[in-house]
């Protein structure tokens, strides 16, 4: 399979149709209108921001402005405190999301092996992830004390029981002639597994793996809030109290941008499976 180029030829190769070099064309041109949108939208967004704060349309007290969030990201970095607390958030977040990933993978498969299991357990996953995780910080606190254990363990419990049932659905959704045929070649349920559910179930994987990260970051935060005395979001809660609206929001776009970076980086890896 030919791999398609980083940017469009701007001819069709001898070994491409007319039809495929037009297509390709037309892909190129639609994501770059994409990502053009997407900047003229955020532009548009700052600027109007900004006016308003200069205009006084807006407290800024209360909403800040583009550029007081660039002058204290600025001290930030000046006072190295950028990448103590932004660090740390991402140590923990990077930490509870391959943990969830794994566990969860581990446990579909658990489940998928031992069917007797799944019908016992399923309930009860069903209403761990229905709790409102935030519920059981405070007990966390207790059982672990403050520190980084538990704001990893507070990552976690958002993400695992959700994406257990997700890819234990999905894991049973698999191809029932492919199975059958297995097992009538002779395969057991090993090699069902491993030749069937798994290769079928990657882009499963990747998509449940794209949420993950999210509920991985709001589950970590949520720790913070409540047993750190480091991480953007102790900044948010301490600056929430002193009324230091530059230090709330600015910690909130470097989430954002943590969030999105995370994102960018497993859509490359779904699209480069994809690829193959």
């Amino acid at each position: 399979m030919n791999r398609p180029f980083s940017n469009p030829p701007k001819r069709a190769p001898e070994k491409m149709s007319e039809n495929q070099y037009l297509f390709l064309k037309a892909h190129y041109r639609h994501h770059h209108m994409v990502s053009l949108s997407r900047f003229l939208l955020i532009t548009v967004f700052l600027c109007l921001w900004e006016t308003a704060a200069r205009k006084e349309w807006i407290d800024v007290f209360f909403f800040s402005s583009p550029c007081g969030i660039l002058s204290y990201l600025y001290q930030m970095f000046l006072d190295h405190s950028f990448f103590t607390h932004t660090g740390i958030t991402l140590l923990e977040t990077i930490i509870s999301f391959l943990l969830v990933t794994l566990l969860s993978l581990v446990a579909a498969t658990l489940l998928w092996y031992i069917s007797g299991l799944s019908e016992i357990l399923e309930p009860y996953l069903v209403i761990l992830n229905s709790l409102p995780k935030s519920a059981l910080a405070p007990l966390l606190i207790v059982w672990l004390g403050t520190g980084t254990d538990t704001i990893i363990v507070a990552g976690i419990s958002v993400a695992i029981f959700g994406s257990i049932i997700n890819l234990y659905t999905g894991f049973c959704q698999a191809d029932a002639e492919m199975l059958k045929l297995i097992y009538t070649l002779g395969g057991n349920r090993r090699d069902a597994f491993m030749k069937v559910i798994l290769p079928s179930s990657i882009p499963l994987i990747l998509s449940n793996m794209k949420v993950n990260i999210g509920l991985s970051l709001v589950g970590v935060i949520i720790g913070e809030f409540l047993a750190a005395r480091r991480g953007l979001g102790y900044l948010i809660i301490y600056g929430s109290q002193v009324f230091q609206l530059n230090m709330v929001i600015t910690s909130i776009i470097i989430l954002c941008a943590i969030a999105m970076a995370f994102y960018q980086i497993i859509q490359h890896l779904e699209h480069a499976y994809r690829k193959k």
